[in-house]
């Protein structure tokens, strides 16, 4: 898999993973403005000291991920999605591992995520990499969220 920086000709794939992936677990719930951000993935992201990231493989987009700016010693992993077709096979791992290494070069000290409760491989691959639940939320959210946190 080949990873590299967002690039604007690649926001049609991203927004198919994005919503291909989600279907897949039984997380989607629909689109709405929780997902405007994909409509800015260099502002808001790229540009406000957070990446965001796409995996290819023969050409095809099979995984992204994104960090997203909390404070200045915080980031959190958002759109972490492996296409349906190539999951269980290391590429959210590796993802996941790329992301961390570009949040301590940017600096960050702590680096938090969330997933939902269908999200079962997700929720094992973070406890994996040695992410703690600090708490679950199910008001505002469609699905029961669950939230974790990492030293770096």
């Amino acid at each position: 898999m080949i990873i590299r920086q967002y690039q604007l000709l690649d926001l049609e794939e991203v927004k198919n993973l994005h919503i291909l992936a989600l279907k897949n677990a039984g997380a989607f719930y629909e689109s709405g403005s929780w997902d405007a951000d994909l409509d800015h993935i260099e502002e808001r992201y790229i540009h406000r000291g957070g990446e965001f990231l796409v995996g290819f493989l023969d050409g095809k987009l099979i995984a992204m991920g994104a960090l997203k700016k909390n404070d200045n010693k915080t980031c959190e992993v958002k759109r972490m999605r492996v296409h349906p077709d190539y999951q269980r096979r290391g590429y959210g791992q590796i993802m996941l591992a790329k992301l961390e290494k570009r949040a301590e070069e940017l600096g960050y000290k702590n680096i938090q995520l969330d997933t939902t409760i269908k999200q079962r491989p997700a929720q094992a691959m973070y406890l994996k990499n040695g992410y703690a639940e600090i708490r679950r939320e199910t008001e505002g959210w469609p699905l029961e969220t669950i939230f974790y946190q990492k030293e770096l």
